[in-house]
Order: structure tokens, then C-alpha cells, then sequence
């Protein structure tokens, strides 16, 4: 991989103005002509674009992008302008109905032939009123879109409004035509209900978000140089700087305890719910909760490098990302505007002609409808249908059914405490049917001890000295067993045989026994032996020591429940990891992998022909977690940023994974259920409305909740 299919620039925006697939499509196609651009993502539910680019784009330059395609973006946070737009569409739900409801009221007095004086100029001058200023948004999505040579879903209901009360204009102004004024300020009076729910439920669905964002803490206290308490904005804390926090307050940033023991919650951000124990040199997150005691942390990390903004980001990615079934939805609604549009005029022009031919039919439908309509006029029937054809399609549910379901997956998933990264593996999970595990660290907890050792003090000090310089898991427990560090000269790690170099001007080796069947004993109780020469000969040897994680027992048998064979595959000894998998109920063992040996196996079995699932520590499994279907890493504050991994398990072990499986099998289910369910809809209700057997009243009543359905639907991933 080159330098610079290696840098890439992330960018999120938030976009105003979208109102449904189309309108996000042509916002997308617009972001992605901008030069550098490799990839961009518009999500409708969550009002963000997020772009991929080779090169640094000045924020100027993907405005004017936006605002090319006829939208803008906005410096407020989406959950402020979510709050603004749903308080501005209350408002106008109010005046909708105010006027619409006497309207409808004095229409079915005119319907049962009771005449209402002043009908007709009260049906022109209320439509207006409930069309042209409580529907004033609709018509502006709708002219956007016309004035950029696209249509969306605004122009389908602008478009069956205006159409009936136009007739209401006609019959006031004394043409012999049928009135439906009132029903077209029903219609735009459903449209504004279904956005006001839907703008209710879209802000319940994506509430983990904000309730990641709320948990961060305002202020902080910062300590001075003579230990005087500052408050500061938590925007001004800064690396290295000692902070002070009292039982009940957040942890304002991530950080190490510096002194004293406390317990903190963490559950918000990780999902356990039991408290944790904090001392001295323990590392801590921050938004966590401090329960016991008053502490003191040395800030690590802050603003957009902390645990809780990479947490927030990353998920943010994953919810405005597209997974492979979203292509074909995207196809159908780049021509589903106008090709509503077409089949409206098609069937208005239709009935036009073949209104007496088709009144049996109409007589005959009306005995099994209560809605039929009464009208035989071609021209009043013509108009009936048009509007009715026009107002029944959907491309919102359409729009709405893959985002939706994946801002409730994702923001499940980061309640267990885990983070789905790649959209795509939400489809490939479910299909998966090889989990390979590596060993220390994902079936381990991955903080190995000494339990034994045969080397003098002396050489004990050499060996730390030189497992010093090392990252391994096993170099770092090696290394704790002695406080004494010597000089070390000419160090060589060689990738999965150990380390060599130069200790007081002798030459010593730490790493894979050259028989492991001397140390039986030891890999019998699942230890890992670590064998030390000295000069080319072997000296002793130290045994280490590694705890399964609690939940590694649980997390297999679930895998295995799933339908998910499990492979570990470890650089150790066979021996140990034979020991370690028996243990936890693992049958196929790959022993001795180095690496890129790892990587092999994962195409291996792929050429069995399953979907595999590689589990490791995101470090020397990178190329593994790469190659595999979907790459799961176990990661910490530390490392959760590993871009080789489609998901990171932020807290826990295998059992989360378990979880991550379900949750992206649950969210792919609901999403084929929703695009079922919006394609269904259009498939049966449009033929209906052609055939002028539906009132347009019913119409927009049913376009409004298919998307609302869709939503809801979409809640069930929880």
C-alpha cells in the first residue's frame, strides 16, 4: 500500500434542508465531484455527510458542494437543529390542523348534500393558508429540487396539494368542476403529522448518541503549581495537566490516577454496569462516573484524541456509512419521483377518457369500499386519480429503511460496549461460519505473569533489560520480574522467534524454545515458556502465565449456539494452546502461527468457501483482521482507533462478540424487513391509486405511516 492510498482525510458536515432519499443522493453526488473526494456518505436520518478524501478540503469547498446541489450546511450541532426543526414543525402541525379540521368538517356537510354557505371561498382561502404557510417548508424542499432538475418527496406532495386546491380555485372562480381543496390541505396537514412523528422518533432512535455526548463533563478542576483548585472550560484542559475530581463528578478527561483509590462507573461508556476499582497508575476515562473518593489524574488525552470523542466519532462513521443492500434501494429511487409522476398523469389522462366506460367497475368496487368515490365527471375523476397516484408513493420509507436501522444497531452496540465500524460487516455477519481467535489477549486477558523462573538474579536483570524495549504482551509481564536494567546493544526482535541482543558485552537470546518438550509440564497447565540463552547456550528458562478472560468459557458456547465454529490460532506452543483451548471449549487449535501465518489460515478457510470472523489485538493481527471477512479487534482506550478492524470491542472479550454478531444479524434482518415492506407498500398501493380506488385523504394517511412503520420497525434492534 502507498503513502497515499495509506492518508485519508475524514470530514463530517451537517447537512439542512434534506427531506428524503432523493434529496440526501443528490447532495452525495454532489460532495463526490469535488476534487480529492474518495468516497462520500449522506445520511438522511441523522442530517450528516461524511466524506473520505486524499487531501485536506478547506470546509469552504464541500459547502459550496452542498450548496450546489440546492442545501446548506450548518454550524449547529445535528441534535440542536433537530430540536429547532421539531419545534418549528409543532407549530405548524398547530395551524395545519386548525384550519384542516373545520374544513373536512363542512366538507362532509357538502359531500351529504347539506350546502354550507361560503363553502367554496373558505375551502380556497383556508387551503391556502394550511398549503402555502404551514406547509412553506414543503414547498421550499419542493423548489429546491425542481430548481436543480431532481425531484423528491416534497414535490410528490406539493405537487397533489396544489393539484386539489386548485380545484377549490376553479370551482370558487365558477367552473363546473369538483372541489377537493380540503383535501389537499388534509393532505399537506398528514405530511406535516408524519414529519412531526417521524422527527420524534428519529430523535428517540439516535438517543445514544446524545446520551455519549451529555455524559461529557462541562468543567474541570484544574490544580495549580501550589495545589490551588482552578475551574476551567473543558475545552482548555491540556495534556499533562493535574486535575482534581470529587465524588459524583465526571472525569473531565482521559487520564492516570495520580494517587488514592476510588470506584468508578463506567457503564455508560462500556455497558458494565458494576463499578470499577481505580488506584494509583491506573489509567481512566473520561465521562466515567467518580463514585468514592476525591482523586487526582494527570490529563492523557483530550478534546479530539480522548477515549469518548473517538467513541463518539467512530460511530457516528459507522451510522453514516451505506451497506451493499442499500445500492439497490438507491437504484430505485433515483427514478421512483418521476416515475410516480409519470404513472399520476398516466392514469389522470386515463380516467379522462375512460370514465363512462369504467362507471360499472367504480359501482361494482364502491359495494366493498365505504371510501369509493361518488364522482362520474371525466374531469373531476381524472383529477381524483392524479392526485391520489401522486400522494401514495413513498420513496421516503425507502430512504429511511437502511439508516434508520443502522443508527438503532450502532447505538445498541455501543450501549454492550462495542463499535461496529464497517456497515458492510451488519451484512456479512450474518453469513459468517469460522470465528479464528487469536490466543493472549482476546481468549486471555492479555496481562500475562511469571508464576516460575530457574534464572539467577543476574540473569533475570538481563533478560528484563531486553524485553524492555518490547510492546509483547509477554515482554512486558518478562520485564516487570526485575526492577534492574542493564545497557543493551545491537537488539533485534525477530517476528514471532523472540528477541536478541548484547548485555554487558555478551550475547543472549530471549524467546522459543528450541524444544518446548523439556517444559511439559509447564505447557500442560496452559503456561507459555519463554526459553533464555546465553552465548548460544541455554541458560533457563521463564515460565509465564496469562489468565483467561471471565467470559471467554461464555462467549465460545455462544459463538458455538450461532452456528460459528471457533479456530484459535496463537504463535505459542501447541502444547499450551491445546491446554488453554480445552479449557474453554475450543477443538481446532493452530499452533506456532506467526503473523502473516495467521493471514494464510483466514484464506484458507475462506476457501472452504465460509465468511470468516478474525478476532486479535489489532497489532500483529493487522494483516489477519484485514483479510478476514470481518476483523473484530479487542481494544482499549488505547487502540480504539484500529483501522484494521471492522469492529472494535471497546470492553469485555468474547462474550461481546457474541453480542457484536447478534446486533449486526438482528440490524441486517430489520433492514431487509423495511425495504420489503417499503417496496411492498408502493408495489400494491400505486396500482390502487391509478385505479382511483383510494381517496387521497387515505393516501397520504398511509404514505405517512409507511414511513413511520419503518421507524418503529427499525426501534426493534434495541
Amino acid at each position: 500500500m502507498n503513502d497515499k492510498e495509506q492518508r485519508q482525510f475524514k470530514t463530517s458536515i451537517v447537512v439542512t434542508g434534506m427531506t428524503c432519499a432523493t434529496c440526501s443522493r443528490m447532495v452525495e453526488r454532489s460532495l463526490g465531484k469535488v476534487e480529492g473526494v474518495r468516497f462520500a456518505a449522506v445520511n438522511l436520518a441523522t442530517e450528516t455527510a461524511f466524506v473520505v478524501s486524499d487531501r485536506e478540503i478547506p470546509k469552504e469547498e464541500l459547502v459550496q458542494a452542498v450548496e450546489k446541489a440546492g442545501y446548506s450546511v450548518s454550524e449547529e450541532r445535528a441534535e440542536d437543529l433537530e430540536k429547532t426543526r421539531y419545534l418549528k414543525t409543532k407549530k405548524n402541525l398547530a395551524l395545519s390542523w386548525l384550519v384542516t379540521a373545520p374544513l373536512m368538517t363542512l366538507m362532509v356537510f357538502h359531500m351529504v348534500g347539506q350546502h354550507v354557505p361560503l363553502y367554496h371561498p373558505l375551502e380556497f382561502f383556508g387551503g391556502a393558508l394550511a398549503i402555502f404557510w404551514a406547509g412553506r417548508d414543503s414547498i421550499k424542499g419542493a423548489w429546491i429540487a425542481l430548481s436543480h432538475f431532481h425531484a423528491n418527496m416534497d414535490v410528490l406532495v406539493v405537487s397533489g396539494s396544489v393539484a386539489a386546491w386548485a380545484t377549490a380555485a376553479f370551482a370558487f372562480a365558477g367552473f363546473p368542476v369538483v372541489s377537493f381543496g380540503a383535501v389537499g390541505a388534509m393532505i399537506m396537514a398528514l405530511h406535516i403529522t408524519g414529519r412531526y412523528i417521524e422527527s420524534r422518533l428519529r430523535d428517540k432512535a439516535s438517543k445514544e448518541i446524545r446520551a455519549l455526548l451529555s455524559i461529557q463533563a462541562r468543567e474541570a478542576r484544574v490544580l495549580d503549581g501550589e495545589g490551588h483548585e482552578i475551574m476551567i472550560p473543558i475545552e482548555a484542559v491540556k495534556e499533562g495537566m493535574t486535575l482534581l475530581v470529587k465524588p459524583g463528578e465526571r472525569l473531565p478527561s482521559d487520564g492516570e490516577l495520580l494517587d488514592g483509590t476510588t470506584s468508578v462507573d463506567e457503564s455508560m461508556i462500556t455497558g458494565e454496569s458494576l463499578p470499577v476499582t481505580k488506584n494509583a497508575g491506573d489509567g481512566v476515562t473520561g465521562g466515567s462516573l467518580n463514585l468514592t473518593g476525591a482523586v487526582r489524574i494527570r490529563a492523557t488525552r483530550v478534546g479530539e484524541d480522548s477515549f469518548l470523542a473517538q467513541m463518539v466519532s467512530l460511530i457516528q462513521e459507522a451510522q453514516g456509512a451505506k451497506v451493499p443492500i442499500q445500492a439497490f434501494a438507491d437504484r430505485v429511487t433515483n427514478y421512483f419521483v418521476p416515475g410516480v409522476a409519470t404513472l399520476a398523469l398516466v392514469s389522470g389522462v386515463f380516467w379522462y377518457f375512460q370514465a363512462g366506460r369504467l362507471s360499472p367497475f367504480l359501482d361494482g368496487a364502491a359495494r366493498f369500499r365505504p371510501w369509493a368515490t361518488s364522482l362520474r365527471d371525466p374531469l373531476s375523476l381524472s383529477i381524483f386519480a392524479f392526485i391520489t397516484t401522486i400522494v401514495i408513493a413513498c420513496p421516503c420509507a425507502l430512504g429511511l429503511a437502511t439508516p434508520m436501522a443502522l443508527i438503532t444497531g450502532t447505538g445498541a452496540a455501543s450501549k454492550k460496549g462495542l463499535i461496529i465500524r464497517n456497515a458492510e460487516a451488519i451484512q456479512t455477519a450474518r453469513d459468517v461460519t469460522v470465528a479464528v481467535l487469536d490466543k493472549t489477549g482476546t481468549i486471555t486477558e492479555g496481562k500475562p505473569t511469571v508464576v516460575e523462573t530457574n534464572l539467577s538474579p543476574e540473569a533475570l536483570a538481563a533478560v528484563a533489560s531486553l524485553e524492555a524495549f518490547s510492546n509483547h504482551p509477554l515482554a512486558k509481564a518478562i520485564a516487570a520480574a526485575s526492577d534492574e536494567r542493564l545497557p543493551v546493544t545491537d537488539l533485534e526482535e525477530i517476528t514471532g522467534e523472540g528477541v536478541r541482543g548484547k548485555v554487558a558485552g555478551t550475547t543472549w537470546f530471549v524467546g522459543r524454545p528450541e524444544d518446548a518438550s523439556k517444559y511439559d509440564a509447564h505447557l500442560a497447565l496452559g503456561r507459555t515458556v519463554v526459553e533464555v540463552r546465553h552465548d548460544d547456550s541455554v541458560t533457563g528458562f521463564v515460565a509465564v502465565e496469562d489468565p483467561l478472560r471471565e467470559d471467554a468459557i461464555e462467549g465460545i458456547r455462544r459463538l458455538s449456539e450461532m452456528g460459528i465454529s471457533c479456530v484459535m490460532a496463537t504463535g505459542d506452543n501447541e502444547k499450551t494452546a491445546l491446554a488453554v483451548a480445552a479449557r474453554v471449549g475450543i477443538a481446532e487449535v493452530r499452533a506456532g502461527v506467526r503473523p502473516d501465518g495467521k493471514l494464510d489460515l483466514v484464506r484458507n478457510l475462506q476457501a472452504r468457501g465460509g465468511k470468516v470472523l478474525m478476532t486479535g489485538d489489532g497489532m500483529n493481527d493487522a494483516a489477519a483482521l484485514k483479510g478476514a471477512d470481518i476483523g473484530v479487534a479487542i481494544g482499549s482506550g488505547t487502540d480504539l482507533a484500529i483501522d484494521s478492524a471492522d469492529i472494535v470491542i471497546v470492553k469485555g472479550g468474547i462474550s461481546r462478540l457474541a453480542d457484536a454478531v447478534a446486533i449486526s444479524r438482528k440490524t441486517f434482518t430489520v433492514i431487509r424487513q423495511n425495504l420489503f415492506w417499503a417496496f411492498a407498500y408502493n408495489v400494491i398501493a400505486i396500482p390502487l391509486a391509478m385505479g382511483a380506488l383510494l381517496h387521497p385523504v387515505i393516501a397520504e394517511g398511509a404514505m405517512a405511516f409507511s414511513s413511520i412503520s419503518v421507524i418503529l420497525n427499525s426501534m426493534r434492534v434495541k
